[in-house]
């Protein structure tokens, strides 16, 4: 564990803070959250590298900058609740759970949904509820939430999810095709909730979500 602890604090200060990564609590929760537990043991030498790696089900568990960069755009404070479209791994919404005071995820995959409920579980991140299902639709019943992440490539923000994003919250998706993205942040106006401004936050690769407000295959 003492190598991950070295290779965490190596991944902060050249991957993350050299990228203007300056949020206090998300480099905590980055410097502390296990990402080798989160991939397949064979891959664990590689978790604190620069990009993306495997995962079942054909997806993946992202970039440390990126989860980083989405994490610190959405301003989370301690007493927030989540909704976060697309569970993958876990790696994503153990951070988020590090931060917020709940974290409602939602996984189309069953497989990837309950080994990621154990490795939460195990970590003691009992913050989090996971639900299988189309996560286009979001989590109706727990809206509207201070923040809402899509860790899945849309071909537009589900209007479903924006309808559930509460006056003065964030949400960061990456839009575009299948093949490239752009990182956008959305923030609902707290004074005006009708007024919905958007944010560049640049380039980014990510798998397609696949449900009714993404693709279907």
């Amino acid at each position: 564990m003492d190598k991950f602890k070295k290779q965490r604090k190596r991944m902060i200060e050249t991957q993350l803070k050299t990228r203007d990564i300056h949020d206090a609590r998300v480099l905590k929760a980055m410097e502390t959250v296990p990402r080798q537990l989160f991939i397949d043991e064979g891959l664990a030498d590689q978790a604190y590298n620069d990009n993306p790696l495997p995962i079942d089900a054909h997806q993946t568990i992202s970039q440390p900058y990126i989860v980083a960069l989405m994490t610190q755009s959405l301003e989370l404070k301690s007493t927030d609740r989540v909704l976060e479209i697309g569970t993958g791994s876990g790696y994503q919404t153990a951070i988020l759970a590090s931060l917020a005071f709940r974290v409602f995820s939602v996984e189309r995959v069953a497989k990837l949904a309950t080994k990621a409920r154990n490795i939460l579980d195990a970590l003691n991140f009992y913050n989090v509820a996971i639900r299988v299902g189309d996560g286009s639709y979001g989590w109706r019943e727990e809206a509207p939430f201070d923040e809402i992440i899509i860790t899945a490539a849309v071909p537009n923000i589900p209007k479903n999810l924006e309808a559930q994003l509460a006056p003065g919250g964030r949400l960061v998706a990456p839009v575009g095709n299948r093949e490239i993205q752009t990182l956008y942040k959305i923030t609902r106006s707290l004074e005006d909730p009708k007024i919905i401004t958007k944010e560049d936050l640049g380039g980014c690769r990510f798998v397609s979500l696949i449900g009714e407000s993404g693709w279907k295959d």
